[in-house]
Protein backbone atom coordinates (compact mmCIF):
# COMPACT_ATOMS: atom_id res chain seq x y z
CA UNK A 1 0.00 0.00 0.00
CA UNK A 2 2.50 2.43 0.41
CA UNK A 3 4.52 2.01 -2.56
CA UNK A 4 1.05 3.10 -4.52
CA UNK A 5 1.61 6.53 -2.07
CA UNK A 6 4.83 6.95 -2.82
CA UNK A 7 5.07 5.84 -6.68
CA UNK A 8 1.80 8.88 -6.99
CA UNK A 9 4.22 11.40 -5.29
CA UNK A 10 7.42 10.00 -7.56
CA UNK A 11 5.06 10.63 -10.78
CA UNK A 12 4.27 14.14 -9.79
CA UNK A 13 8.00 14.81 -8.27
CA UNK A 14 11.61 12.58 -7.92
CA UNK A 15 11.80 11.84 -3.96
CA UNK A 16 15.08 11.74 -1.93
CA UNK A 17 15.29 8.87 0.68
CA UNK A 18 14.52 10.87 3.45
CA UNK A 19 11.47 12.28 1.67
CA UNK A 20 9.92 8.92 0.89
CA UNK A 21 10.31 7.98 4.45
CA UNK A 22 8.97 11.06 6.09
CA UNK A 23 6.00 10.44 3.51
CA UNK A 24 5.45 7.20 4.52
CA UNK A 25 6.14 8.06 8.29
CA UNK A 26 3.11 10.32 8.17
CA UNK A 27 0.81 7.94 6.40
CA UNK A 28 -1.83 6.90 8.39
CA UNK A 29 -4.15 4.57 6.32
CA UNK A 30 -7.64 3.45 7.75
CA UNK A 31 -9.89 0.89 6.22
CA UNK A 32 -13.60 1.39 5.13
CA UNK A 33 -16.77 -1.07 4.92
CA UNK A 34 -18.87 -0.47 2.13
CA UNK A 35 -21.80 2.38 2.93
CA UNK A 36 -19.40 3.68 5.79
CA UNK A 37 -19.11 7.37 5.62
CA UNK A 38 -16.14 9.15 5.50
CA UNK A 39 -18.26 12.71 5.51
CA UNK A 40 -21.44 13.61 6.21
CA UNK A 41 -23.45 16.85 5.43
CA UNK A 42 -23.19 19.09 8.28
CA UNK A 43 -20.11 18.11 9.90
CA UNK A 44 -16.93 19.97 9.62
CA UNK A 45 -14.43 18.51 6.58
CA UNK A 46 -10.87 18.73 8.49
CA UNK A 47 -9.85 15.31 6.48
CA UNK A 48 -8.64 14.69 3.14
CA UNK A 49 -7.99 11.15 1.91
CA UNK A 50 -6.27 9.41 -0.70
CA UNK A 51 -7.57 6.24 -2.40
CA UNK A 52 -5.78 3.28 -1.54
CA UNK A 53 -8.02 1.00 -2.92
CA UNK A 54 -11.79 1.11 -3.09
CA UNK A 55 -14.54 3.94 -4.44
CA UNK A 56 -15.94 6.68 -2.74
CA UNK A 57 -19.39 8.58 -4.31
CA UNK A 58 -19.67 12.64 -3.23
CA UNK A 59 -23.71 13.12 -3.44
CA UNK A 60 -25.88 15.90 -2.43
CA UNK A 61 -29.58 16.03 -0.82
CA UNK A 62 -31.57 18.69 -2.54
CA UNK A 63 -35.73 17.68 -1.64
CA UNK A 64 -34.81 14.32 0.02
CA UNK A 65 -33.05 12.89 -3.07
CA UNK A 66 -29.51 12.36 -3.50
CA UNK A 67 -27.79 13.72 -6.30
CA UNK A 68 -24.27 11.97 -7.00
CA UNK A 69 -21.67 15.03 -7.62
CA UNK A 70 -18.52 13.34 -8.01
CA UNK A 71 -16.36 9.63 -7.84
CA UNK A 72 -13.59 8.81 -6.52
CA UNK A 73 -11.53 5.98 -7.36
CA UNK A 74 -7.71 4.92 -6.32
CA UNK A 75 -5.16 7.27 -6.75
CA UNK A 76 -7.70 10.13 -6.28
CA UNK A 77 -8.01 12.79 -3.64
CA UNK A 78 -11.01 13.22 -1.82
CA UNK A 79 -10.79 16.72 -0.95
CA UNK A 80 -13.82 19.29 0.25
CA UNK A 81 -13.55 23.12 -0.97
CA UNK A 82 -14.68 23.39 2.45
CA UNK A 83 -11.40 21.88 4.05
CA UNK A 84 -9.94 25.16 2.68
CA UNK A 85 -12.27 27.49 3.40
CA UNK A 86 -12.70 28.63 7.44
CA UNK A 87 -14.47 26.05 9.55
CA UNK A 88 -17.75 25.35 7.10
CA UNK A 89 -20.02 22.64 7.44
CA UNK A 90 -19.76 20.15 4.56
CA UNK A 91 -22.53 20.49 2.13
CA UNK A 92 -22.03 17.09 0.94
CA UNK A 93 -21.76 13.20 1.44
CA UNK A 94 -18.76 10.74 0.90
CA UNK A 95 -20.03 7.30 1.10
CA UNK A 96 -17.82 4.23 -0.02
CA UNK A 97 -19.18 2.33 -2.82
CA UNK A 98 -16.60 -0.71 -1.89
CA UNK A 99 -14.59 -1.93 0.63
CA UNK A 100 -11.99 0.90 0.59
CA UNK A 101 -8.65 1.83 2.08
CA UNK A 102 -7.57 5.63 2.36
CA UNK A 103 -4.00 7.65 3.68
CA UNK A 104 -6.31 9.97 5.98
CA UNK A 105 -4.34 13.47 6.19
CA UNK A 106 -5.08 17.01 7.68
CA UNK A 107 -3.82 20.59 7.87
CA UNK A 108 -1.81 19.47 11.05
CA UNK A 109 0.03 16.59 9.36
CA UNK A 110 0.69 18.84 6.25
CA UNK A 111 2.06 21.62 8.15
CA UNK A 112 4.38 19.40 9.89
CA UNK A 113 5.49 17.51 6.41
CA UNK A 114 5.89 21.57 5.04
CA UNK A 115 8.42 22.26 7.91
CA UNK A 116 10.52 19.17 7.91
CA UNK A 117 10.32 19.06 3.95
CA UNK A 118 9.17 22.28 2.55
CA UNK A 119 9.21 21.71 -1.31
CA UNK A 120 6.33 18.91 -0.44
CA UNK A 121 4.41 22.59 0.29
CA UNK A 122 5.00 22.70 -3.79
CA UNK A 123 3.68 19.73 -4.33
CA UNK A 124 0.68 19.90 -1.97
CA UNK A 125 -0.17 22.53 -4.56
CA UNK A 126 0.09 20.73 -7.41
CA UNK A 127 -2.41 18.25 -5.94
CA UNK A 128 -4.85 20.93 -4.90
CA UNK A 129 -4.72 22.77 -8.33
CA UNK A 130 -5.05 19.18 -10.38
CA UNK A 131 -7.92 18.00 -8.03
CA UNK A 132 -9.83 21.21 -8.09
CA UNK A 133 -8.94 21.58 -11.85
CA UNK A 134 -10.73 18.43 -12.17
CA UNK A 135 -14.18 19.75 -10.41
CA UNK A 136 -14.09 22.50 -12.29
CA UNK A 137 -14.17 20.33 -15.58
CA UNK A 138 -17.00 18.28 -14.39
CA UNK A 139 -19.19 21.02 -13.27
CA UNK A 140 -18.66 22.66 -16.30
CA UNK A 141 -19.68 19.67 -18.27
CA UNK A 142 -22.75 19.60 -16.39
CA UNK A 143 -23.87 23.09 -18.15
CA UNK A 144 -22.61 22.39 -21.50
CA UNK A 145 -22.96 19.14 -22.60
CA UNK A 146 -26.09 16.89 -22.80
CA UNK A 147 -26.28 13.93 -20.70
CA UNK A 148 -25.66 11.62 -23.62
CA UNK A 149 -22.10 13.50 -23.86
CA UNK A 150 -21.68 13.60 -20.01
CA UNK A 151 -22.27 9.65 -20.59
CA UNK A 152 -19.80 9.18 -23.28
CA UNK A 153 -17.20 11.10 -22.08
CA UNK A 154 -17.57 9.32 -18.59
CA UNK A 155 -17.37 6.14 -20.31
CA UNK A 156 -14.19 7.12 -22.08
CA UNK A 157 -12.28 8.77 -19.11
CA UNK A 158 -13.41 6.26 -16.14
CA UNK A 159 -14.60 3.11 -17.53
CA UNK A 160 -14.06 1.00 -14.36
CA UNK A 161 -16.82 2.89 -13.31
CA UNK A 162 -19.51 1.03 -15.04
CA UNK A 163 -18.87 -2.00 -13.55
CA UNK A 164 -18.37 -0.67 -10.33
CA UNK A 165 -21.06 1.72 -10.01
CA UNK A 166 -24.77 1.02 -9.83
CA UNK A 167 -26.77 2.49 -13.16
CA UNK A 168 -28.79 4.61 -10.88
CA UNK A 169 -26.08 6.38 -9.62
CA UNK A 170 -24.63 6.97 -12.69
CA UNK A 171 -28.11 8.66 -14.17
CA UNK A 172 -28.02 10.75 -11.12
CA UNK A 173 -24.21 11.96 -12.10
CA UNK A 174 -25.10 13.06 -15.85
CA UNK A 175 -27.69 14.34 -14.59
CA UNK A 176 -31.06 12.22 -15.53
CA UNK A 177 -33.38 9.66 -14.15
CA UNK A 178 -32.54 5.45 -14.68
CA UNK A 179 -35.14 5.37 -17.09
CA UNK A 180 -33.57 8.39 -19.36
CA UNK A 181 -30.07 6.30 -19.32
CA UNK A 182 -31.58 3.78 -20.20
CA UNK A 183 -32.69 5.65 -23.41
CA UNK A 184 -29.59 6.80 -23.81
CA UNK A 185 -27.69 3.73 -23.42
CA UNK A 186 -30.21 2.26 -26.27
CA UNK A 187 -29.61 4.90 -28.47
CA UNK A 188 -25.67 4.92 -28.34
CA UNK A 189 -26.08 0.90 -28.53
CA UNK A 190 -27.92 1.13 -32.24
CA UNK A 191 -25.47 3.91 -33.70
CA UNK A 192 -22.70 2.03 -32.86
CA UNK A 193 -24.39 -0.94 -34.29
CA UNK A 194 -25.14 1.30 -38.11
Amino acid sequence: MKNKFLNYFSKISTLNAEESEGLVESMQTKAFKKGEFLLRAGQLSVDTYFILEGCVREYILTDGEEKTTNFFTEEQWVISSNATASQNAANHNWICMEETTVVVGNEEQGQALFERFPRFETISRIIMEAAFAEQRNALASYYTDSPEQRYLKLQKSRPDLFQRIPQYHLASYIGVKPESLSRIRKRIASSANE
